[in-house]
């Protein structure tokens, strides 16, 4: 996402775009390693590696969007990047169903809905962030609530006591997980199809179901007070200064 919003340097978009493309095929293999089959793993999966995906706060998100003089500017950007993002993962995925390997693609999927959910979470917390509404707590209990927001596809109150209650349920987290990958999941056959249709097909679908998720997050965002109102001038980027 940071090569695709533009703050990564135009020097590093091929070598990333190349990445993206082939994330899934690589993630595949790893799932093959005697990972736990079904959702039940891939949710495990990614409750795991979620704290680890990196979120920029709100000042770094500024420093590096100079030119976003509000939250909806900024957001809109993240939110471009996030469709941007999952669209070329989509395309990786369905390229691969030109090999001859029909075994193999239920791997693909399982890896494409990984990382598919590791960008639209990246994406979710980074709006948080720029509309001054982050998960309280440590990396783990951040990770949790916005894990929740991606499963739910919609702005929950990360902040509200009986929100971050319900957060601290991690088997009915689990649960939701694996039902929104489920659905993911039968999203995902227009990809199969033969040839550079299915690379189209899965980026289309990708993309049309990460801005969708996006707007609705804003949409919920816009209708609550950030937690600090002066958080936006606080995290003024160095260049926003006289």
């Amino acid at each position: 996402m940071e090569v695709w919003d533009g703050s990564a340097g135009a020097d590093s978009v091929p070598t990333e775009q190349g990445r993206m493309a082939s994330l899934a095929r690589r993630l595949g293999r790893s799932l093959g390693r005697g990972a736990k089959t079904g959702t039940t793993g891939l949710a495990d999966r990614l409750m795991a590696a979620a704290p680890r995906i990196k979120v920029r706060d709100v000042a770094t998100l500024r420093a590096h969007h100079p030119d976003a003089r509000s939250a909806e500017e900024l957001a809109d950007r993240i939110a471009a990047a996030g469709a941007r993002a999952s669209g070329a993962v989509g395309a990786g995925a369905g390229a691969a169903a030109m090999m001859p390997v029909p075994a193999a693609m239920p791997v693909e999927i399982a890896a494409e809905l990984l990382a598919v959910a590791a960008v639209e979470f990246k994406m979710i917390a980074e709006l948080y962030e720029a509309y001054g509404q982050p998960a309280p707590g440590n990396a783990r209990q951040r990770s949790l609530a916005y894990l929740s927001v991606w499963s739910e596809r919609r702005g929950l109150d990360v902040a509200s006591p009986a929100t971050i209650l319900a957060l601290s349920k991690t088997a009915a987290l689990r649960k939701s997980l694996r039902k929104r990958l489920t659905r993911a999941g039968f999203r995902k056959l227009p990809s199969l199809a033969p040839l550079m249709v299915g690379a189209a097909a899965g980026a289309y679908v990708n993309r049309r179901d990460t801005a969708r998720l996006a707007t609705e997050i804003r949409r919920s965002l816009r209708e609550r007070q950030p937690a600090d109102p002066s958080y936006w001038l606080t995290a003024r980027a160095d260049t926003d200064q006289p």
